[in-house]
């Protein structure tokens, strides 16, 4: 008797469509494992966008969230803020709300997988616009890193550089750069490599204030619980938002 051999093709297909669905089912397990992973705001973060006030206006961007007075009158610098690694950017909102009762336009990023690597010029779109306008550029921990090398590639468009428990790379070198930086960080923080945050000190332009917050750690520069690796704070979360705003409004008065 004679043997029909299968055709090829139909083996092929099935080779493919097995290999799809291995591949779909990694792709869907990642991605809950990464939401596992990330932290997301508190209630007191959430609030933010539900009160009701007179004096700011919030609005959701594609690139994220937009803060600015009411009364549409804002004063410059506006202010750009990049998220902590795997923290979602409506954790930073009491920090933008607070900025912005004091007269600045403030804008947080929102980051592909809600990690700043994969949205450095995020402030693009931000710039686009008010392009005429001052701007200075920050962001808590990994996004800190990353505000520093998009304004180490566009000093032109940048007056400065703030961190929160973060420090500029090699990559994100300001040394040298007509601009000015302020490195805010917690003396409880756990999370922060103190080690490449000293060495990182070459990387930072002249003009440079640091300013340590007496019992703050890392995940109290954003609303979002406490991090693991993190040491207990001494201070709560409010009085460590105070000190971050006294010392940016400090500092952004200071500006060159």
């Amino acid at each position: 008797m004679k043997q029909v051999n299968k055709p090829k093709g139909k083996k092929w297909n099935r080779i493919l469509l097995w290999t799809l669905s291995i591949l779909a089912v990694v792709i869907i397990a990642a991605y809950f494992l990464l939401d596992s992973l990330t932290y997301k705001p508190l209630s007191e973060a959430k609030a933010v966008f539900q009160s009701n006030t007179e004096k700011i206006t919030i609005t959701q961007l594609k690139n994220g969230y937009r803060f600015e007075p009411a009364d549409g009158g804002a004063i410059e610098p506006n202010i750009i803020f990049y998220p902590g690694g795997l923290v979602e950017p409506e954790s930073y909102a009491p920090f933008a709300k607070r900025m912005a009762e004091k007269g600045h336009r403030v804008y947080i990023a929102s980051m592909p997988l809600n990690l700043a690597v994969f949205g450095q010029n995020k402030a693009d779109a931000f710039i686009s616009e008010h392009p005429d306008n001052r701007y200075v550029i920050g962001g808590h921990s990994l996004g800190g890193v990353f505000a520093a090398r998009y304004a180490s590639e566009h000093a032109e468009r940048i007056d400065g550089v703030y961190f929160m428990a973060s420090y500029a790379d090699d990559g994100g070198d300001l040394n040298g750069l007509n601009m000015s930086a302020l490195q805010l960080s917690g003396t409880q923080d756990g999370v922060l490599d103190r080690t490449k945050w000293e060495a990182a000190k070459e990387n930072m332009p002249k003009a440079t204030t640091y300013v340590d917050i007496t019992g703050g750690n890392h995940g109290q520069f954003g609303s979002y619980g406490f991090q693991k690796g993190d040491h207990q704070a001494s201070i709560t979360e409010a009085e460590q938002l105070n000190e971050v705003i006294e010392a940016m409004d400090l500092w952004i008065q200071n500006l060159e």
